[in-house]
């Protein structure tokens, strides 16, 4: 049957010998996993698909959303949509493997395998690239106000978009092709650590000073206090991203440190079986982002009221 990230379920850099005793030792109860259905990840599989588009549908129709700020959240709302539809895509599969309605031999299933796959690293590859990428435009927004818009242009956000995408598909090619090699495994890893640091010093850095930047920049130009104000608000609301991130995240990242580090160790052995809960909590991650723009942004809450009432 299919699996997503099948090549990342279990640990390949282990004998079968002492991965037999691993799991033996490790039969407990709780190492057992869980038995996730199949209909839950096709039904938050169509819900976060269905609001991530409403989120590209809202900034496409508005233009006061028009801005390198909301087209790097519609890039990443489209990394979201690859693993709705990696997801969808999977489980209509199984569905139909399963009730006997299609019959297909092992090659086919094994490259819906690798497109799944590969689908699902371009859009973590991708997600954690436009997350930087917000959380820099940001920092730009509240430290270099006045030359904001000569910093961030259209076009040098044109093209650190098609930059971001074509990084992402050419190295998750190079992930699903070269899988079995460790280093491909902590190179991932590296980024994700590395992009996390990022963010993290640069919101630390914007909640520290942003007030006393701005405040500044307020007596000396006579800048509205709103402005102050709405770039303190997209930064809470990139932190609250940036932390539902690392918790859908983490634990499929903890995966991967485990099977390089103890791919037989009796508790990463357990941590394993529960493979399908982190693959849910990547799809919460999809289906919670578009909640947290309607939520933070108002502009983009009243135009999404819009395009749902046609």
């Amino acid at each position: 049957t299919l699996a997503p990230l099948r090549l990342l379920r279990e640990p390949w850099n282990t004998s079968e010998g002492n991965q037999s005793n691993a799991t033996a030792g490790a039969g407990s109860t709780w190492c057992q996993g869980l038995d996730i259905p199949n209909e839950l990840f096709l039904a938050l599989g169509l819900v976060s698909l269905v609001e991530n588009l409403l989120v590209v549908a809202a900034i496409l129709k508005n233009r006061n959303l028009h801005s390198p700020t909301y087209y790097f959240i519609c890039c990443l709302a489209v990394s979201d949509m690859l693993v709705s539809i990696s997801n969808l895509v999977e489980t209509f599969f199984l569905l139909l493997l399963k009730h006997g309605l299609l019959v297909v031999c092992a090659s086919v299933v094994r490259h819906m395998d690798n497109i799944i796959d590969l689908l699902i690293c371009i859009s973590v590859v991708s997600s954690l690239s436009f997350l930087g990428v917000i959380a820099v435009d940001r920092y730009i927004t509240i430290f270099y106000a006045l030359r904001y818009h000569s910093i961030m242009t259209l076009q040098r956000a044109v093209v650190t978009m098609a930059s971001v995408w074509l990084a992402s598909t050419v190295s998750s090619t190079i992930f699903v092709t070269y899988y079995r090699n460790n280093a491909i495994l902590l190179c991932l890893i590296g980024f994700f650590l590395f992009m996390l640091v990022l963010m993290l010093v640069l919101y630390i850095h914007m909640f520290a000073l942003a007030r006393h930047h701005l405040r500044s920049i307020s007596s000396q130009q006579k800048q509205p206090t709103v402005y102050r104000s709405s770039s303190l608000k997209g930064a809470v609301t990139l932190t609250i991203l940036l932390g539902v991130f690392f918790i859908c995240w983490g634990p499929f990242f903890f995966h991967l440190i485990l099977i390089v580090t103890c791919p037989t160790n009796p508790f990463c052995t357990c941590f394993f079986s529960y493979f399908n809960l982190f693959h849910i909590l990547i799809i919460c991650n999809s289906l919670i982002d578009p909640l947290i723009y309607a939520f933070r942004s108002h502009e983009l809450r009243r135009t999404l009221r819009e395009v749902m009432l046609c």
